[in-house]
């Protein structure tokens, strides 16, 4: 798994978007705790206040393969804080990858989903993958309009009326 680091602009500031990395579970570990409870509800669909270094271990060992993730990143301070991420982990058997993205609190409505999403489904369509989805809360309105804009469908979730099912063909 090699790709390279993106560097851009969004809002004025130099973002990196790059691979995540096994070194970032500290990184990622201090993402999530600093989420708002509002965004830690969407993201991981009940209330989370941090995860398990296990969890976070594995979120940031991925293969290039079957799992894949990108963050974004800022300097703060000297030193690189993550402020958003995007990453699949491919459903086994079907070419279909389940997709998730977060961004901090401060950075969202900035276009930093769009940036990331975009760079995850170039990676997906290049790395095999056939279809994206993601599970989400049927009154998360910011991801229901990053689907629209992305061309993805949307399905209620037959098993749970307050979740929705977007997905899109690669």
């Amino acid at each position: 798994m090699t790709t390279d680091s993106a560097h851009l602009i969004v809002a004025d500031e130099s973002v990196t978007i790059r691979p995540i990395q096994p070194a970032d579970s500290v990184m990622e570990g201090e993402f999530i705790r600093n989420l708002s409870a509002e965004t830690k509800h969407y993201r991981f669909l009940a209330g989370v206040k941090e995860l398990p270094p296990a969890e976070l271990k594995r979120l940031c060992d991925v293969d290039g393969v079957h799992t894949m993730a990108f963050v974004a990143t800022v300097e703060k301070n000297g030193h690189e804080t993550e402020i958003g991420v995007s990453r699949y982990a491919e459903y086994p058997g079907d070419g279909a990858g389940e997709l998730a993205i977060t961004i901090a609190d401060a950075w969202q409505h900035k276009g930093l989903d769009r940036l990331l999403l975009k760079q995850l489904i170039t990676y997906a369509r290049t790395h095999g993958m056939q279809r994206l989805y993601s599970l989400e809360l049927a009154d998360n309105t910011a991801m229901r309009e990053l689907a629209s804009e992305f061309g993805m469908s949307v399905n209620r979730d037959p098993e749970d009326a307050s979740q929705v099912i977007y997905s899109l063909t690669l």
